[in-house]
């Protein structure tokens, strides 16, 4: 994955560190000069020198020097493949390679850097390049850069950061360009592409900042034009309701970057909540039905805040039939009216005048609805009941106080007749809302009283509530209309006091008593009254004094004392009151005075002077000549009438009642204003005290971005969603209603169609159907295009709307019909292979390059959906995609001949073709759909033409160090061979088809006898490339599965120093990935005594002498468990510790070249191998307690690995004291920095299960001598695999995690159930190989831990697979480990066993569950049991006591309380697998007697059963001995009435048997053997065991029929002696120390 800045030498090692060896120095040098090479087999041609392109005419012309190719191929050894220049190879600087090349992320931002720029193009089709580019790119960076490189400080990582930097502001200014010209008026394909791009270019950057940047380092990171594009896409409403998640994060950055930007969006989004909730209250409320007042109140409250920007007035008069409805019942809950009350009076007393306005006009239009006129026809009903959410204080208050005098006139107006309809409304109501207005009306009337005028209509309707006549009873009581009058008296209008006047004059004269009151009220006395509380000087009360008191308690109380003496001269009291009046001015001596009962004195002296001299009224006029007075009586009379009006806490709910809190004395501004009062005081409510502040500044609706979103959101809101505002016919008329502000442009419809998904794709595949061109057509597959990929950048994983929507829409048949618009139209198929002829090329030149072009996208195409039919499953469409994929194989083939033609030299169209044939020949059997041609002859041919490649580019070129041009070539043919070979194996009639595998020498006639064999094969092995020489090695593997393939191999390896053995030990021991081991014996030459071994001896010898165990033990040291490798020159040791302090840090262990961030680091390339590891990924741990080697030296390195190379060239004449292991065997202590995977140890087992066959002594000696079994079970680590289980389901942080986590926890599953297997073979050769306490213990400890895994969702199919297969080898294993050493290792097993007992029997009861699907796993797990529990029993039978055995398997059964039910559960399992699979009975009717008897009556379910029936023989030998050792388990057998299902099957045998002894030509002598006597044997054997030590069990079968059973069938046991001997063990156990038993068959018994 690395790219070259300069001239550096291609076949540098450094630039393939995907080897899990870390260090591989070329294997196939470059040779100086170059050489022609053959395009097919046999023929000698100049090779083209072109540049690999698909078609390059001029480079076939070009000259260069010409060789023999004999002359290179008639070498001895098909590996010596060029001279190796060991100076040159040796004098290369690692370092300085590296310096020259790039790594991975410098090539991932090398990508951005020079790619972003071209998003600003005008071109779709560039464009969308562009971003495919980058989503991939957008892949590597993920595992490729860490977030840590914003901390770097080292060169490279400055480097790499300032380049960031210029891309994200590139970035951001790309997003601000695309957004800006969507806006403008521009034609709709412009729009559609500007919309498009700005949205893959926003996920794309998203994605991007996700990847690289925390959110808490924005701030100090992030370029303004990016700061800006992120407020463009957070207020875009579409992108975010199509993009949630995607949104979510953009809202996050933004909040780290910019306070004012965020502050805008936050403000946005509350007004576009409110804009939803008030098109939410406008369809609730227009339904028909019953209404959730509660609900509508809520929105209401909430949709006050947009009311200003959307001015949807009608929401007004709605939610003001809402109040009336609220309030007209009586029932209504008290908190509805409140609430209720609340929004009104925000509507009120709003700041907008115009929402003021229209919420008095909708008030008064309710008024006159419900007192007009028109009512007046009507009886007297309830109609009234309508204005009763007006009736209340604080709403008449609103009224009267602010709307009577406000700004607007129209506000006034609608005011003046709301109060002028209630006040002369009377007739119009019913007496309930009379009365509710008077009481309503009393607390306001002295605020309303200020309006009072003789010229006004209003004024005047206002001077009426005072007024009193003989003739009839004013509007208010009497008392308040006395205080009207008298507090009319203070008015600025001398009319109004004039009136006042004739109000009080009645209430004077009819005063009690009058005539004897002073003054005599004749004419001059009235004429005065207008004016006499018209002071010239207010008195000042200063009553709020925030400083501290200069009273004390003490002076207070000694003047209350004097002032109500009464033995103290009057003059003395006097002055005391003074002074009390003084001081109570202080209002923190208010509380003192009240305490000593000094206002109640005060007033009861007021009362005494009044009922002496009079009212005040009349003591007023008395002395109005005395200002002093008149300006103390006339404040005192202030105070009184205007008391009430004082209250705030009356007016506004935010007005604090605390007593101990009492606000100073105040009066509301209204009555300040309006009337002349003769004191001076503080006034309160200037403003409304309902009125609320606007929660959103003008600046913020104009704002176009904000108000584009509002828009937006009403639009979205009020049709109900996107879908439905798109299918709006007319959207102008629908939205004649709205203003101006809230109406969507025809760009903003286009917008939010192309950005809604399914919109956007409903339109591309109408704009298909309706297409008049091919360029229409290729537009809308463009921008279908487009949405899919935006569905991976804004998942990165499972898909989308986009694949959910395409599934919906037919979109197929009109894509198809737009093709066969074609002049000459033809299948797809058809168009892969297209030959013409030499004029055709020549007059047709401008079109091959679209069809080239075609055919690139066409293979394409089918490699994608070849990959989608892998998960067919229909049996027809098996066929029918089985059909195409063998079409598509013979077209491939013959475009694969096309493409090879000698007229022209295309690489990448070869190379495509081949990779297009890896996908055809994936799935076994592709080549059996053909119905014309045989499917081994379409094997040969593939095996033709694909040898015919490989031999072009690979062997006739000495591998690709002489042509690094077909790497690619290469690599995809070798996979085809490897997929070919397994359908011949699949497809050929016979075993001959090895030799069509061979390769020849020559392609001429006198030459062609001599073959080369699979010697070809060889140099795949030690490719520079992994990936060509893992799939190699799979070849071989696959051909050597049989016997003449064995053969072939070892012959083509005859002049390789050690053969074929040699090579692949000597590939193994050099830490190269493989498993492949051949099975024929090499022929190696001894130095020594000069003759040659075959078969073991050879074996045994290459073993030694190349240290093969020694070299095994150091690999399973260097394991390592991880998921990613190291940096080129660091240790495994350093790596494993930098790995393990990153255990619980997933961010912290994601980056290249994190661990020396000063040193230019390398990446590793993902391997097709399941034994390379994966680079770059977080692991969740190592197994750190593994010793870690140090690197050795670069030079040991380089020259081990060209010793190998030199080996492998060399044949034995010229192999001297020099081999392939010698080099090895010099660096074996050097701990070589290679890194081993648990795949590769995994190939190790099963090569150790091999050898231990082959040679079991010496095998088991090498195991033991270097404890190499110990080392490989500690590898066994159960927590990672758990916890990578737990990590593949928890949310990672990116989606290829998951796969990787599954690749790992596959690979370390494979490995415990390899080395399970070779465990269970050392088991069977030689016991004391794994009886050994330094193995035993550790290993069965893992072994139960990994039998304990559990998961509560489902793990998939193919780790399912994995897990149950793992299961099953440690099952067999275990197995095998009692079975060979019972005595000895059942203490082990079950001391390890209790610590997991439930997790494991829960683990065994799921594969007893499993029997149908996995029936493997229920027979290793049920043997496993039954060998378990019969050790158990033999235990227990020898009465061996051992106190350090603790707890035995009879205590974990039977007395355990832990794991009681869980005991419970496994047996109630084996019992019903037992008794279905023996009588067909259904697991729900065991319990069920006669159901059971009527099931064991069925002769079908007898007849069509075999008692050979593997599970039910499995079943009965885990039933036995746990009905022997486990009181549970024979607890559940009587529970599960087994006694009587057992006798029931007895009894039906004994018919059976009568029934065959009656049939003619039988014979009365059974066998033994026969089924029937099996299992009669079982059952009785199955009742022994229940009876055994179980007298519970044995009561129960004294009612049943076992007497008479027994009885009926001793004929047929007399015939028998094993039945007679078990028949005699179930009654000696059954009468054992069980009396009632014996005395029951005693009868019985004398009888016989």
């Amino acid at each position: 994955m690395y790219m070259y800045k300069g001239a550096v030498s291609q076949n540098s090692s450094v630039s393939y560190c995907q080897d899990a060896r870390r260090f591989s120095p070329s294997q196939n040098p470059s040779p100086g000069g170059s050489s022609p090479r053959p395009s097919v087999i046999g023929r000698t041609g100049q090779r083209p020198r072109g540049d690999g392109q698909d078609w390059d005419a001029a480079s076939s012309s070009g000259s260069s020097s010409h060789a023999n190719v004999n002359s290179r191929i008639s070498v001895q050894s098909p590996l010596d493949i060029g001279h190796i220049d060991l100076p040159e190879l040796e004098s290369e600087d690692t370092l300085e390679l590296q310096f020259q090349q790039l790594s991975l992320p410098q090539f991932c931002v090398a990508i951005l850097e020079y790619v972003v720029p071209l998003l600003r193009t005008g071109s779709r089709r560039v464009t969308m390049k562009v971003l495919e580019l980058l989503t991939e790119d957008l892949l590597l960076i993920v595992d490729a850069v860490s977030e840590d490189v914003w901390e770097d400080s080292s060169l490279f990582g400055l480097e790499l950061k300032e380049k960031l930097l210029g891309i994200l502001d590139s970035l951001g200014e790309t997003i601000l360009y695309h957004k800006n010209n969507t806006d403008s008026e521009q034609p709709r394909l412009v729009i559609v592409h500007h919309r498009m791009t700005f949205l893959s270019v926003s996920l794309f950057t998203i994605r991007l900042l996700q990847t690289l940047l925390p959110v808490e380092k924005a701030s100090s990171v992030l370029p303004e034009s990016l700061l800006t594009a992120l407020f463009e896409i957070s207020v875009d409403m579409p992108f975010s309701l199509e993009y949630p998640n995607i949104h979510e994060s953009v809202v996050a950055y933004l909040e780290q970057m910019n306070s004012e930007n965020y502050s805008i969006y936050k403000q946005a989004a509350e007004a576009a909540y409110s804009i939803e909730c008030s098109c939410n209250f406008m369809t609730d409320v227009r339904k028909e039905g019953e209404k959730n007042f509660i609900d509508l109140l809520e929105l209401a409250e909430k949709a006050l805040k947009s009311l200003p920007y959307h001015q949807y007035f009608n929401l007004l008069q709605e939610f003001i039939n809402i109040c009336s409805d609220i309030w007209k019942s009586a029932q209504v809950s008290p908190v509805l009216q409140a609430e209720s009350q609340k929004v009104l009076l925000h509507l009120l007393s709003h700041p907008m005048s115009n929402i003021r306005t229209e919420s008095y006009h909708s008030c008064l239009k309710s008024v006159k609805e419900c007192l007009g006129i028109h009512n007046a026809i009507k009886p007297v009903s309830s109609v009234s009941y309508g204005i009763h959410f007006l009736l209340h204080p604080k709403v008449l208050y609103e009224i009267c106080s602010f709307g009577l005098q406000d700004s607007q006139n129209e506000v006034c107006s609608a005011a003046k007749f709301i109060l002028m309809y209630l006040l002369q409304g009377r007739l119009m109501m019913t007496v309930v809302t009379w009365n509710k207005f008077i009481e309503a009306l009393c607390p306001v009337v002295p605020v309303l009283q200020g309006y009072a005028d003789t010229e006004e209509h209003l004024g005047n309707c206002i001077l009426t509530l005072s007024e009193t006549t003989a003739e009839k009873d004013g509007i208010l009581p009497r008392t308040a209309r006395l205080r009207a009058a008298l507090r009319l008296l203070f008015s600025r209008k001398p009319l109004v006091r004039s009136v006042a006047l004739k109000h009080l004059k009645f209430h004077l004269t009819l005063e009690e008593k009058g005539n004897l009151k002073r003054p005599l009220l004749h004419g001059t006395i009235l004429s005065s009254i207008p004016n006499l509380f018209i002071v010239e000087k207010p008195v000042e009360l200063k009553l709020a004094d925030a400083r501290e008191s200069v009273f004390k308690a003490e002076t207070v109380e000694k003047l209350y004392e004097i002032f109500i003496s009464d033995t103290i001269d009057l003059v003395l009291r006097k002055s005391a009151a003074e002074q009390l009046a003084v001081i109570m001015q202080d209002s923190k001596m208010h509380d003192i005075i009240k305490k000593m009962g000094a206002i109640d004195r005060i007033l009861a002296y007021c009362g005494e002077c009044i009922d002496q001299d009079g009212k005040i009224m009349e003591f007023s006029l008395i002395f109005q000549d005395y200002s002093a007075v008149m300006s103390e009586a006339a404040a005192l009379l202030c105070l009184l009438l205007f008391d009430e009006a004082a209250r705030k806490e009356m007016w506004a709910d935010t007005v604090s009642c605390d007593p101990y809190n009492t606000p100073p004395f105040s009066l509301p501004a209204a009555i300040m204003r309006r009337y002349h009062l003769p004191v001076r005081v503080s006034s309160h409510h200037a403003v409304s005290p309902n009125s609320v502040v606007l929660p959103f500044s003008c600046e913020l609706w104009a704002s176009k971005r904000v108000s584009d979103m509002l828009k937006m959101a009403w639009n979205l809101s009020w049709f109900g969603g996107t879908d439905n505002l798109l299918k709006l016919t007319s959207y102008e008329t629908e939205a004649k209603e709205f203003v101006d502000t809230v109406k969507l442009s025809s760009e903003d419809l286009i917008s939010l169609k192309i950005t809604h998904t399914t919109s956007g794709l409903q339109d591309c595949l109408n704009s298909i159907i309706q297409a008049v061109s091919h360029r229409e057509v290729r537009d809308a597959v463009t921008t279908m295009n487009f949405y899919i990929l935006n569905d991976r950048l804004a998942l990165m994983c499972s898909s989308g709307p986009c694949g959910a929507t395409l599934k919906c829409l037919a979109w197929q048949p009109a894509l198809s019909r737009s093709v066969c618009k074609c002049k000459n139209p033809k299948s797809l198929l058809d168009l892969v292979v297209q030959p013409e002829s030499q004029a055709q090329d020549e007059t047709d030149d401008l079109k091959i390059p679209v069809k080239q072009q075609l055919q690139k996208e066409l293979i394409a195409f089918f490699n994608t959906l070849l990959v989608s039919f892998m998960s067919v499953t229909d049996r027809k469409d098996i066929e029918l995609t089985g059909y195409f994929r063998t079409e598509l194989a013979l077209k491939l083939l013959q475009y694969l001949r096309v493409t090879d033609a000698p007229h022209f030299y295309g690489l990448p169209s070869l190379e495509r073709t081949l990779r297009g044939m890896v996908h055809v020949t994936a799935l076994p059997g592709w080549s059996s759909y053909s119905v014309t041609i045989e499917p081994f002859t379409i094997c040969k041919k593939y095996l033709a033409g694909l040898l015919e490649v490989i031999s072009s580019f690979y062997v006739e070129w000495g591998g690709n160090a002489m042509s690094f041009m077909g790497k690619g070539v290469t690599k995809t043919t070798i996979l085809c061979l490897l997929h070919l070979s397994h359908e011949m194996m699949a497809q050929a009639p016979n075993l001959d088809w090895i030799s069509l595998w061979f390769l020849p020498y020559d392609g001429r006639e006198e030459q062609s006898l001599s073959r080369q064999g699979l010697a070809w094969l060889i140099p795949l092995w030690v490719d520079r490339d992994p990936e060509v020489k893992f799939t190699s090695l799979a070849i071989g593997s696959a051909l050597t599965s049989f016997e003449a393939g064995c053969f072939a191999l070892a012959e083509s390896c005859r002049n390789i120093s050690g053969g074929l053995w040699g090579t692949v030990i000597n590939i193994l021991l050099d830490k190269s990935e493989c498993s492949m081991v051949r099975r024929e014996g090499p022929c190696v030459h001894d130095e020594e005594s000069g003759v040659f071994l075959t078969g073991k001896p050879a074996l045994l010898a290459l073993l030694y002498h190349c240290h093969f165990y020694e070299h095994l033990n150091e690999m399973v040291k260097e394991c390592y468990l991880g998921r990613y490798t190291f940096d080129l020159h660091c240790s495994l040791e350093d790596s494993l510790a930098t790995e393990k302090n990153n255990l619980n840090d997933l961010d912290e262990s994601i980056s290249f070249w994190r661990i020396h961030s000063s040193e230019s680091q390398s990446a590793s390339s993902h391997s097709t191998s399941d034994t390379v590891i994966i680079s770059s990924l977080p692991s969740l741990g190592c197994v750190s307690e593994i010793p870690a080697p140090t690197s050795p030296p670069l030079g040991i390195i380089r020259d081990v690995l060209v010793n190998r190379l030199i080996a492998q060239g060399q044949s034995d004449r010229t192999t001297t004291a020099s081999s392939p292991c010698d080099s090895q065997q010099s660096v074996i202590s050097s701990h070589q920095c290679a890194v081993v995977t648990p795949p590769l140890l995994s190939a190790v087992c099963s090569l150790l299960d091999n050898l231990l066959i082959v040679t079991p002594k010496d095998t088991g000696i090498a195991l033991q001598r270097l404890h190499i079994l110990t080392a490989l079970s500690s590898l066994i680590n159960p927590g990672l695999i758990e916890r990578c289980i737990l990590e593949m389901k928890a949310p990672l942080p990116r989606p290829s995690h998951v796969e990787y986590a599954k690749i790992q926890v596959l690979s370390l599953l494979q490995f415990v159930s390899s080395l399970s297997q070779l465990l269970q073979s050392c088991m069977l050769i030689d016991t004391c190989l794994v009886m050994q306490d330094e193995l035993l213990m550790p290993l069965l400890e893992n072994t139960f831990v990994v039998l304990s895994l559990r998961s509560k969702d489902s793990l998939g199919f193919e780790l399912s697979a994995a897990v149950h297969q793992t299961w099953k080898d440690l099952f067999s294993f275990l197995a095998i480990l009692l079975r060979k050493c019972g005595h000895t290792s059942l203490p082990f097993v079950a001391a390890v066993l209790a610590k997991h007992w439930t997790a494991v029997i829960d683990t065994v009861c799921k594969c007893i569950c499993l029997s149908a699907t996995h029936p493997d796993l229920y027979v290793a797990c049920l043997q496993f049991l039954a060998i378990l529990f019969c050790e158990e029993g033999k235990r227990e039978l020898c009465n061996i006591e051992d106190t350090s055995y603790h707890p035995t398997m009879a205590f974990l059964l039977n007395d355990d309380v832990k794991s009681q039910l869980s005991v419970a559960k496994l047996c109630e399992l084996i019992i019903q697998k037992m008794v279905t699979s023996l009588l067909g009975v259904p697991p729900e009717k065991i319990n069920q007697r006669h159901q059971v008897a009527e099931e064991a009556e069925k002769p079908e379910n007898y007849e069509g059963k075999s008692f050979e029936d593997v599970l039910s023989r499995v079943a009965a030998s885990a039933l036995l001995p746990l009905l022997a050792v486990s009181k549970t388990a024979q607890k559940c057998a009587l529970e599960a009435n087994l006694i009587e299902t057992c006798l029931e099957q007895m009894k039906h045998i004994h018919a059976q048997l009568n029934l065959d002894s009656l049939r003619p030509g039988k014979a009365v002598q059974r066998k033994k053997d026969d089924n029937l006597s099996k299992e009669l044997k079982l059952i009785m054997q199955l009742l022994r065991n229940c009876f055994f030590r179980n007298e519970a069990c044995k009561a129960a079968a004294l009612g049943t029929h076992l007497v008479s059973v027994l009885h009926s069938l001793w004929p047929w046991l007399l015939m028998d002696d094993s039945l007679m001997q078990t028949t005699l063990h179930l009654l000696c156990v059954y009468t054992a120390n069980f009396p009632p038993g014996g005395t029951y068959f005693r009868p019985f018994l004398y009888c016989k």
